[in-house]
C-alpha cells in the first residue's frame, strides 16, 4: 500500500479537523473557526480566481469575525504571489507526515503510557489547556466524526501527556499532541503515536498521519525517528494589519 499524497492529506485533515461550517465565496471555500485555529479558520482555493474574487473572500471572512487567512496548498504559487502583492504574510509553514501504520505499531506501549478514552477526561482537558488547547479545539475534536478517540499517558505515576486521534478512509491523524513539561524527552510522545498506529489498525484503518509545524523541531524529530514521510507541505498566508 503506498501513502496518501498531498492531496489525499488535505481531505484527511479537513475531515478529521474540521471546521465549524463552510461556505463556497466564489473559487474559495471559506471555513467557519469559532476559535479553533487556523486550521478551521482558513479560506482555501477551489478554482481559478481573479483579484476581486480574493477581496470578496477577504469581506466574507471578515463577516464570520475572522482575519483574513488563506491556506496555500501544493500549487497554489499563483495564489500565494497574489496574496503576497496584497500585504499578507507567510505564518506557519506546515509539514505533512504519514506512515503505514503496522510499520509504527511495533512494539505496544506500557499499560499507562497511552490509555484510550473518549470523551475528554477532566486530566485531558488540563494539560491542553495548559498548552493552549482550549475549549474552542476541543469543541473542533467534537465535530470530528467516528471513528475517533483521545489518548491520555501516566509517567511516572504523574500525567504526561495527552492526544487526539480520528479517522478518514482509513487514514487515522492525530492532532493536539501536548506533552507535560517536566516529561517530555521521556518517549511519551512515542507511546502516543505508537498506541494511535495500534489504535488505526484495531479500527480497520492502515496509515497513521499527522501534521506539524516546520519551526516544532522537537515534533519533527520525534516523527522522522518513528520513520514516518513527508508527503506534503502547507502553510498560510495572514493579512497581518486587517
Amino acid at each position: 500500500m503506498t501513502l496518501p499524497n498531498a492531496e489525499k492529506m488535505y481531505e484527511v485533515v479537513d475531515a478529521t479537523w474540521p471546521a465549524a461550517g463552510t461556505s463556497e465565496c466564489g473559487p474559495f471555500l471559506i471555513r467557519e473557526g469559532k476559535g479553533g485555529g487556523k486550521r478551521v479558520s482558513a479560506a482555501t482555493a477551489i478554482g481559478a480566481f481573479e483579484d476581486e474574487d480574493i477581496a470578496s473572500a477577504e469581506q466574507a471572512l471578515r463577516a464570520l469575525g475572522q482575519t483574513p487567512l488563506f491556506q496555500i496548498r501544493e500549487g497554489d504559487d499563483a495564489l500565494d504571489t497574489a496574496l503576497e502583492k496584497r500585504g499578507y504574510t507567510v505564518i506557519d509553514p506546515v509539514i505533512m507526515y504519514a506512515a503505514l501504520a503496522e510499520d509504527i505499531a511495533t512494539e505496544l506501549p506500557p499499560r499507562t503510557a497511552a490509555i484510550a478514552a473518549w470523551e475528554p477526561l477532566a486530566m485531558m482537558r488540563e494539560i491542553w489547556a495548559k498548552g493552549g488547547i482550549g475549549p474552542e479545539r476541543i469543541e473542533v475534536m467534537m465535530r470530528a466524526k467516528d471513528p475517533k478517540t483521545g489518548f491520555i499517558s501516566r509517567w511516572q505515576d504523574k500525567p504526561a501527556g495527552s492526544s487526539f486521534c480520528a479517522m478518514h478512509d482509513g487514514i487515522s491523524m492525530v492532532h493536539a499532541v501536548e506533552i507535560v513539561p517536566f516529561q517530555r524527552r521521556m518517549g511519551v510522545g512515542r507511546w502516543l503515536m505508537r498506541r494511535a498506529a495500534y489504535w488505526t489498525l484495531e479500527n480497520g484503518g492502515h496509515t497513521l498521519a499527522v501534521i506539524c509545524t516546520e519551526q516544532n523541531a522537537a515534533a519533527n524529530g520525534l516523527y522522522a525517528s518513528l520513520g514516518m514521510h513527508v508527503v506534503g507541505r502547507y502553510h498560510y498566508r495572514i493579512l497581518q494589519d486587517d
